[in-house]
């Protein structure tokens, strides 16, 4: 992956770059970022051109359960989260929704993953399932609950302490409760 900044910082004009552009030695990811034509497919097109073109985002809710393998969703965009009031840089071809966190909701339960050679900052699945009883409203209570069955199904030993942390920091330890004793 090759930016256009840090091509120009390498001393590659950017007319040298859209040449190699146009006779198909290099395919555009996104607005700004290259890579080789004769590279192997991205695992993930959606998530890279987000990670490099935000790098202070999060994945966040439907895409890191669709990552974790805790939800049948099929997300139709990426979620991901930004600290409140961050500005949105446009990224052409890829949809997203933002949501916003404050600060120690956001910055908890962060775990960075490598997506074809590229830092991809997610959050854990139990600070996910958290984030989901926060957001059931605009994502939906069933999605949250298919998650928490699906974590308590595929984990051997499921981490109730992690789950209540994040339901605390998130301020939905009262809503989780009652559905954590029912499957846990």
């Amino acid at each position: 992956m090759l930016r256009t900044s840090k091509a120009i910082r390498l001393g590659i004009h950017p007319r040298t770059l859209y040449a190699l552009r146009d006779a198909g030695d290099i395919e555009q990811v996104g607005r700004g970022l290259y890579r080789l034509s004769t590279a192997p497919p991205l695992s993930s097109p959606d998530l890279i051109p987000i990670a490099l073109r935000i790098p202070r985002a999060v994945v966040c809710l439907i895409s890191a359960l669709a990552h974790h393998r805790l939800t049948t969703q099929v997300p139709h965009s990426v979620d991901i989260a930004l600290p409140s009031h961050a500005q949105i840089p446009k990224i052409d071809g890829v949809p997203f929704r933002v949501f916003w966190y404050p600060e120690p909701s956001f910055s908890a339960g962060v775990d960075v993953i490598k997506v074809d050679n590229v830092p991809v900052q997610i959050y854990s699945p139990e600070k996910t399932i958290a984030d989901c009883f926060k957001y059931r409203n605009k994502i939906g209570l069933d999605v949250a609950m298919e998650a928490l069955r699906t974590y308590r199904e595929r984990k051997r030993k499921p981490d109730f302490q992690a789950l209540m942390k994040f339901a605390q920091i998130n301020r939905v330890q009262r809503v989780m409760h009652p559905y954590l004793e029912a499957v846990l």
